[in-house]
Protein backbone atom coordinates (compact mmCIF):
# COMPACT_ATOMS: atom_id res chain seq x y z
CA UNK A 1 0.00 0.00 0.00
CA UNK A 2 2.88 2.33 0.88
CA UNK A 3 4.73 1.68 -2.42
CA UNK A 4 1.55 2.78 -4.57
CA UNK A 5 1.14 5.93 -2.61
CA UNK A 6 4.84 6.07 -3.17
CA UNK A 7 4.87 5.41 -7.13
CA UNK A 8 1.25 8.21 -7.09
CA UNK A 9 3.41 10.66 -5.63
CA UNK A 10 6.24 10.13 -7.88
CA UNK A 11 4.10 10.57 -11.04
CA UNK A 12 2.53 13.42 -9.51
CA UNK A 13 5.97 15.00 -9.31
CA UNK A 14 6.98 14.48 -12.82
CA UNK A 15 3.83 15.33 -14.11
CA UNK A 16 4.07 18.87 -12.46
CA UNK A 17 7.66 19.19 -13.58
CA UNK A 18 6.96 18.40 -17.07
CA UNK A 19 3.91 20.83 -17.33
CA UNK A 20 6.30 23.77 -15.54
CA UNK A 21 8.84 22.94 -18.53
CA UNK A 22 6.16 23.20 -21.03
CA UNK A 23 4.71 26.63 -19.44
CA UNK A 24 8.29 28.15 -19.50
CA UNK A 25 8.84 26.95 -22.99
CA UNK A 26 5.63 28.46 -24.36
CA UNK A 27 6.51 31.42 -22.27
CA UNK A 28 9.96 31.63 -23.56
CA UNK A 29 8.61 31.47 -27.46
CA UNK A 30 8.76 34.90 -29.23
CA UNK A 31 5.15 35.88 -30.98
CA UNK A 32 5.27 36.07 -34.72
CA UNK A 33 4.60 39.39 -36.31
CA UNK A 34 3.29 40.46 -39.33
CA UNK A 35 4.20 43.81 -41.33
CA UNK A 36 0.95 45.51 -42.80
CA UNK A 37 2.27 47.68 -46.16
CA UNK A 38 0.85 50.44 -48.00
CA UNK A 39 1.57 51.37 -51.11
CA UNK A 40 2.73 55.35 -52.64
CA UNK A 41 0.05 57.18 -54.94
CA UNK A 42 -0.52 60.26 -56.95
CA UNK A 43 -2.06 63.26 -55.51
CA UNK A 44 -1.96 66.90 -55.01
CA UNK A 45 0.21 68.21 -52.16
CA UNK A 46 -0.71 71.63 -49.72
CA UNK A 47 1.64 72.69 -47.38
CA UNK A 48 -0.35 75.60 -45.63
CA UNK A 49 -0.80 77.15 -42.22
CA UNK A 50 -4.13 78.46 -40.74
CA UNK A 51 -5.68 81.68 -39.16
CA UNK A 52 -8.97 81.55 -37.39
CA UNK A 53 -11.13 85.26 -37.65
CA UNK A 54 -14.16 86.45 -39.37
CA UNK A 55 -15.60 87.97 -42.56
CA UNK A 56 -16.95 91.42 -42.87
CA UNK A 57 -17.25 94.77 -45.32
CA UNK A 58 -14.27 96.13 -46.24
CA UNK A 59 -15.88 99.62 -45.22
CA UNK A 60 -18.46 99.79 -42.77
CA UNK A 61 -19.80 103.54 -42.47
CA UNK A 62 -21.33 104.66 -39.14
CA UNK A 63 -23.95 107.79 -40.11
CA UNK A 64 -24.98 110.13 -36.96
CA UNK A 65 -27.34 113.16 -36.61
CA UNK A 66 -25.75 116.94 -36.83
CA UNK A 67 -28.13 117.51 -33.96
CA UNK A 68 -29.37 116.26 -30.67
CA UNK A 69 -33.11 115.14 -29.91
CA UNK A 70 -35.54 111.89 -30.20
CA UNK A 71 -35.63 109.85 -32.74
CA UNK A 72 -38.84 110.58 -34.02
CA UNK A 73 -39.62 108.47 -37.01
CA UNK A 74 -37.18 105.83 -38.88
CA UNK A 75 -37.25 105.07 -42.51
CA UNK A 76 -35.14 102.24 -43.03
CA UNK A 77 -34.40 98.54 -41.20
CA UNK A 78 -31.70 95.87 -41.08
CA UNK A 79 -31.04 94.07 -44.06
CA UNK A 80 -32.23 96.55 -46.93
CA UNK A 81 -30.35 98.02 -49.41
CA UNK A 82 -30.69 101.98 -49.86
CA UNK A 83 -28.88 104.27 -52.15
CA UNK A 84 -26.71 107.21 -50.71
CA UNK A 85 -28.74 110.36 -50.23
CA UNK A 86 -32.19 108.41 -49.08
CA UNK A 87 -33.83 109.25 -45.52
CA UNK A 88 -32.98 107.45 -42.44
CA UNK A 89 -34.35 109.29 -39.75
CA UNK A 90 -36.11 112.08 -38.47
CA UNK A 91 -34.67 113.69 -35.10
CA UNK A 92 -37.37 116.30 -33.18
CA UNK A 93 -35.08 118.32 -31.44
CA UNK A 94 -34.80 119.23 -28.10
CA UNK A 95 -34.14 122.91 -27.66
CA UNK A 96 -31.83 124.74 -25.30
CA UNK A 97 -34.25 127.15 -23.43
CA UNK A 98 -31.15 129.07 -22.65
CA UNK A 99 -29.98 129.34 -26.09
CA UNK A 100 -33.16 129.65 -27.62
CA UNK A 101 -34.30 132.34 -25.28
CA UNK A 102 -31.29 134.56 -26.16
CA UNK A 103 -31.93 133.74 -30.15
CA UNK A 104 -35.75 135.00 -29.26
CA UNK A 105 -34.68 138.27 -27.73
CA UNK A 106 -32.01 139.26 -30.23
CA UNK A 107 -34.75 138.21 -33.02
CA UNK A 108 -36.56 140.93 -31.16
CA UNK A 109 -34.50 143.37 -31.16
CA UNK A 110 -33.43 142.97 -34.78
CA UNK A 111 -36.93 143.27 -35.51
CA UNK A 112 -37.51 146.30 -34.24
CA UNK A 113 -34.37 148.07 -35.79
CA UNK A 114 -35.43 146.88 -38.91
CA UNK A 115 -38.80 148.73 -38.42
CA UNK A 116 -37.06 151.53 -37.46
CA UNK A 117 -34.51 151.87 -40.07
CA UNK A 118 -37.49 151.39 -42.70
CA UNK A 119 -39.10 154.44 -41.30
CA UNK A 120 -36.45 156.57 -41.54
CA UNK A 121 -35.60 155.29 -44.72
CA UNK A 122 -39.58 156.13 -46.08
CA UNK A 123 -39.34 159.61 -44.78
CA UNK A 124 -36.21 160.54 -46.34
CA UNK A 125 -36.81 158.93 -49.27
CA UNK A 126 -39.50 161.47 -49.45
CA UNK A 127 -36.88 164.68 -49.07
CA UNK A 128 -34.44 162.81 -51.12
CA UNK A 129 -37.08 163.00 -54.17
CA UNK A 130 -38.06 166.46 -53.51
CA UNK A 131 -34.60 167.09 -53.70
CA UNK A 132 -34.13 168.40 -49.87
CA UNK A 133 -31.48 165.37 -49.38
CA UNK A 134 -28.70 165.33 -51.08
CA UNK A 135 -27.66 162.03 -52.22
CA UNK A 136 -24.82 161.28 -49.68
CA UNK A 137 -26.57 161.96 -46.63
CA UNK A 138 -30.03 159.37 -48.34
CA UNK A 139 -27.47 156.66 -48.83
CA UNK A 140 -26.25 156.50 -45.47
CA UNK A 141 -30.16 155.90 -44.42
CA UNK A 142 -30.63 152.96 -47.17
CA UNK A 143 -26.90 151.09 -45.97
CA UNK A 144 -28.55 151.16 -42.35
CA UNK A 145 -32.03 149.64 -43.62
CA UNK A 146 -29.85 147.33 -45.55
CA UNK A 147 -27.93 146.51 -42.75
CA UNK A 148 -30.62 146.22 -40.33
CA UNK A 149 -32.48 143.97 -43.13
CA UNK A 150 -29.78 141.38 -42.93
CA UNK A 151 -29.02 141.27 -38.94
CA UNK A 152 -32.98 140.43 -39.07
CA UNK A 153 -32.43 137.52 -41.64
CA UNK A 154 -29.90 136.23 -39.69
CA UNK A 155 -31.58 136.56 -36.06
CA UNK A 156 -35.05 134.46 -38.22
CA UNK A 157 -32.67 131.83 -39.10
CA UNK A 158 -30.88 131.81 -36.11
CA UNK A 159 -34.06 131.16 -33.86
CA UNK A 160 -35.49 128.60 -36.12
CA UNK A 161 -32.53 126.79 -36.31
CA UNK A 162 -32.13 126.46 -32.82
CA UNK A 163 -35.97 125.69 -32.65
CA UNK A 164 -36.27 123.55 -35.28
CA UNK A 165 -32.87 122.32 -36.65
CA UNK A 166 -33.24 124.05 -40.03
CA UNK A 167 -33.68 127.04 -41.38
CA UNK A 168 -35.73 128.57 -44.47
CA UNK A 169 -32.98 128.88 -46.75
CA UNK A 170 -30.75 125.49 -46.32
CA UNK A 171 -31.32 122.79 -48.96
CA UNK A 172 -31.63 120.07 -46.21
CA UNK A 173 -32.77 120.52 -42.67
CA UNK A 174 -30.56 119.60 -40.01
CA UNK A 175 -33.03 117.25 -38.02
CA UNK A 176 -33.91 114.82 -40.96
CA UNK A 177 -30.71 111.82 -41.47
CA UNK A 178 -29.50 110.92 -44.68
CA UNK A 179 -27.47 108.01 -46.10
CA UNK A 180 -23.92 109.16 -46.52
CA UNK A 181 -23.05 106.16 -49.14
CA UNK A 182 -24.99 103.22 -50.73
CA UNK A 183 -25.45 99.84 -49.57
CA UNK A 184 -26.89 97.50 -47.14
CA UNK A 185 -28.39 98.62 -43.73
CA UNK A 186 -26.57 96.32 -41.13
CA UNK A 187 -27.94 97.54 -38.05
CA UNK A 188 -29.77 100.32 -36.78
CA UNK A 189 -29.07 100.91 -33.00
CA UNK A 190 -31.49 103.24 -32.34
CA UNK A 191 -35.42 102.99 -31.89
CA UNK A 192 -38.06 105.83 -32.00
CA UNK A 193 -38.70 107.42 -29.11
CA UNK A 194 -34.66 107.40 -28.25
CA UNK A 195 -32.51 110.15 -27.12
CA UNK A 196 -29.48 111.08 -29.27
CA UNK A 197 -26.05 113.16 -29.22
CA UNK A 198 -25.24 114.70 -31.96
CA UNK A 199 -21.61 114.26 -34.21
CA UNK A 200 -18.79 117.04 -32.73
CA UNK A 201 -15.48 117.66 -31.62
CA UNK A 202 -16.43 116.77 -28.18
CA UNK A 203 -17.73 113.39 -28.84
CA UNK A 204 -18.34 111.02 -31.54
CA UNK A 205 -22.36 110.70 -31.48
CA UNK A 206 -25.16 108.38 -31.15
CA UNK A 207 -24.68 106.10 -34.44
CA UNK A 208 -28.26 106.42 -36.19
CA UNK A 209 -26.96 103.32 -38.74
CA UNK A 210 -24.76 101.24 -39.97
CA UNK A 211 -24.30 101.03 -43.83
CA UNK A 212 -21.31 98.92 -45.66
CA UNK A 213 -21.06 97.11 -49.27
CA UNK A 214 -21.85 93.23 -49.00
CA UNK A 215 -20.88 92.97 -52.27
CA UNK A 216 -16.76 93.92 -50.98
CA UNK A 217 -16.13 91.76 -48.65
CA UNK A 218 -12.88 90.63 -46.54
CA UNK A 219 -11.08 88.20 -44.00
CA UNK A 220 -9.79 89.35 -40.77
CA UNK A 221 -7.75 86.92 -38.90
CA UNK A 222 -4.37 86.28 -36.72
CA UNK A 223 -1.31 84.50 -37.48
CA UNK A 224 1.50 83.05 -35.00
CA UNK A 225 4.74 84.96 -35.46
CA UNK A 226 6.33 81.17 -36.00
CA UNK A 227 4.02 81.40 -39.09
CA UNK A 228 4.38 85.12 -40.21
CA UNK A 229 7.89 85.08 -41.89
CA UNK A 230 6.45 82.21 -44.39
CA UNK A 231 3.76 84.09 -45.93
CA UNK A 232 3.06 87.23 -48.10
CA UNK A 233 0.80 89.49 -50.28
CA UNK A 234 -0.52 88.22 -52.75
CA UNK A 235 -0.53 84.91 -51.87
CA UNK A 236 -3.96 82.79 -52.79
CA UNK A 237 -6.19 81.88 -49.21
CA UNK A 238 -8.87 78.98 -49.07
CA UNK A 239 -11.55 80.46 -46.53
CA UNK A 240 -14.29 77.79 -45.18
CA UNK A 241 -17.20 79.75 -43.20
CA UNK A 242 -18.76 77.17 -40.64
CA UNK A 243 -22.34 78.96 -40.86
CA UNK A 244 -22.37 78.01 -45.02
CA UNK A 245 -21.48 74.33 -44.03
CA UNK A 246 -17.68 74.86 -44.13
CA UNK A 247 -18.28 76.17 -47.62
CA UNK A 248 -14.99 77.26 -49.10
CA UNK A 249 -14.62 80.80 -50.36
CA UNK A 250 -11.23 81.55 -52.63
CA UNK A 251 -9.18 84.69 -51.61
CA UNK A 252 -6.10 86.67 -51.92
CA UNK A 253 -3.90 87.80 -48.75
CA UNK A 254 -3.57 91.28 -49.48
CA UNK A 255 -2.00 92.95 -45.83
CA UNK A 256 -0.29 91.46 -43.23
CA UNK A 257 0.52 94.02 -40.24
CA UNK A 258 3.62 95.23 -39.40
CA UNK A 259 3.41 95.04 -35.55
CA UNK A 260 2.20 92.28 -33.48
CA UNK A 261 0.11 92.24 -30.63
CA UNK A 262 0.44 89.70 -27.84
CA UNK A 263 -2.58 87.09 -27.48
CA UNK A 264 -2.93 85.14 -24.75
CA UNK A 265 0.63 84.97 -23.95
CA UNK A 266 1.63 84.97 -27.74
CA UNK A 267 3.18 87.25 -29.94
CA UNK A 268 0.52 87.33 -33.02
CA UNK A 269 -0.06 89.70 -36.40
CA UNK A 270 -3.47 90.78 -38.13
CA UNK A 271 -4.11 89.82 -41.52
CA UNK A 272 -6.46 90.52 -44.29
CA UNK A 273 -7.64 88.84 -47.43
CA UNK A 274 -9.86 89.80 -50.13
CA UNK A 275 -12.88 87.59 -50.98
CA UNK A 276 -14.02 86.17 -54.16
CA UNK A 277 -17.77 85.76 -54.31
CA UNK A 278 -20.55 85.92 -56.51
CA UNK A 279 -23.39 88.87 -56.20
CA UNK A 280 -25.94 86.30 -55.87
CA UNK A 281 -24.11 84.61 -52.48
CA UNK A 282 -24.95 86.41 -49.22
CA UNK A 283 -22.28 86.72 -46.49
CA UNK A 284 -23.26 88.02 -43.43
CA UNK A 285 -20.74 90.56 -41.71
CA UNK A 286 -19.47 88.94 -38.67
CA UNK A 287 -19.19 84.78 -39.84
CA UNK A 288 -16.55 83.27 -38.08
CA UNK A 289 -14.02 81.70 -40.67
CA UNK A 290 -10.73 79.85 -41.03
CA UNK A 291 -8.29 80.44 -43.80
CA UNK A 292 -6.02 77.92 -45.25
CA UNK A 293 -3.05 80.28 -46.42
CA UNK A 294 -1.13 78.28 -49.13
CA UNK A 295 2.50 78.32 -48.77
CA UNK A 296 3.20 75.65 -51.42
CA UNK A 297 1.44 72.86 -53.76
CA UNK A 298 2.68 70.08 -55.93
CA UNK A 299 -0.15 68.59 -57.97
CA UNK A 300 -0.40 65.40 -59.57
CA UNK A 301 2.57 64.08 -57.24
CA UNK A 302 3.56 60.21 -56.25
CA UNK A 303 3.06 60.60 -52.73
CA UNK A 304 3.24 58.32 -49.45
CA UNK A 305 2.19 58.80 -45.68
CA UNK A 306 5.32 59.86 -43.42
CA UNK A 307 4.71 57.69 -41.11
CA UNK A 308 6.41 55.03 -43.72
CA UNK A 309 9.67 56.80 -43.40
CA UNK A 310 12.92 55.97 -41.77
CA UNK A 311 15.86 58.01 -40.78
CA UNK A 312 19.31 57.10 -40.84
CA UNK A 313 22.30 58.58 -39.91
CA UNK A 314 22.33 60.41 -43.05
CA UNK A 315 19.88 58.97 -45.12
CA UNK A 316 16.21 58.88 -45.79
CA UNK A 317 14.88 55.31 -46.66
CA UNK A 318 12.04 52.84 -46.68
CA UNK A 319 11.41 49.34 -46.56
CA UNK A 320 9.75 47.71 -49.96
CA UNK A 321 8.73 44.34 -49.92
CA UNK A 322 10.20 41.87 -51.93
CA UNK A 323 8.26 38.81 -50.91
CA UNK A 324 5.86 38.26 -48.75
CA UNK A 325 7.00 39.45 -44.87
CA UNK A 326 10.93 40.55 -46.80
CA UNK A 327 11.64 43.76 -46.82
CA UNK A 328 14.69 45.39 -48.33
CA UNK A 329 16.15 49.13 -47.58
CA UNK A 330 15.72 51.54 -50.88
CA UNK A 331 16.91 55.24 -49.81
CA UNK A 332 14.50 58.09 -51.49
CA UNK A 333 14.72 61.56 -52.44
CA UNK A 334 11.59 63.67 -50.43
CA UNK A 335 9.66 67.11 -51.29
CA UNK A 336 6.57 68.96 -50.11
CA UNK A 337 5.21 68.01 -47.15
CA UNK A 338 1.99 68.82 -45.38
CA UNK A 339 2.49 66.90 -42.00
CA UNK A 340 0.48 63.73 -43.03
CA UNK A 341 1.78 63.14 -46.87
CA UNK A 342 5.44 64.20 -48.16
CA UNK A 343 6.32 64.12 -51.96
CA UNK A 344 8.46 61.25 -53.04
CA UNK A 345 10.71 62.59 -56.24
CA UNK A 346 12.52 59.35 -56.81
CA UNK A 347 13.31 55.85 -55.09
CA UNK A 348 9.45 54.30 -55.24
CA UNK A 349 7.11 53.52 -57.71
CA UNK A 350 3.44 53.69 -57.32
CA UNK A 351 3.01 49.87 -57.23
CA UNK A 352 6.03 49.35 -54.30
CA UNK A 353 4.16 47.64 -51.47
CA UNK A 354 6.13 49.58 -48.19
CA UNK A 355 6.62 48.57 -44.91
CA UNK A 356 4.36 49.96 -41.88
CA UNK A 357 6.49 50.51 -39.27
CA UNK A 358 3.65 49.89 -37.09
CA UNK A 359 3.83 45.94 -36.12
CA UNK A 360 1.17 43.98 -35.51
CA UNK A 361 1.55 41.06 -33.01
CA UNK A 362 0.31 37.44 -34.29
CA UNK A 363 -0.65 34.99 -31.28
CA UNK A 364 1.00 31.69 -32.52
CA UNK A 365 -1.14 28.37 -33.12
CA UNK A 366 0.85 26.80 -29.94
CA UNK A 367 -0.84 28.98 -27.63
CA UNK A 368 -4.65 27.62 -28.51
CA UNK A 369 -8.19 29.19 -28.35
CA UNK A 370 -8.33 32.09 -25.84
CA UNK A 371 -11.11 30.94 -23.01
CA UNK A 372 -13.94 33.28 -22.42
CA UNK A 373 -14.98 34.61 -19.41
Amino acid sequence: MKKIFLYLILCLLVVGILWTFYFLYKNSQKPLVVFETDTAFVTTIINKTVSAGSVMPRKEVAVKSQVSGVVEKLFVEPGKYIEKGALIAKIKILPNMVNLNSAEANLTQATLRYEQAKRELDRFEKLFKEQLLSEVEYNKYVLEYQQSLENKKAAENNYQLIKEGSTKNSGKTSNLVYATVSGMVLDVPVKEGGFIIESNTFNEGTTIAFIANMNDIIFVGKVDESEVGKIKVGMPISLKIAALSNQRFPATLEFISPKGVEEDGAIKFEIKAALSIRKEELIRSGYSANADIILDKRENVLAIKESLIQFGKDSVYVEVETEPQKFVKQLIETGLSDGILIEVKNGVKAKDKLKVVVIKPVVSPMAGPKTKH
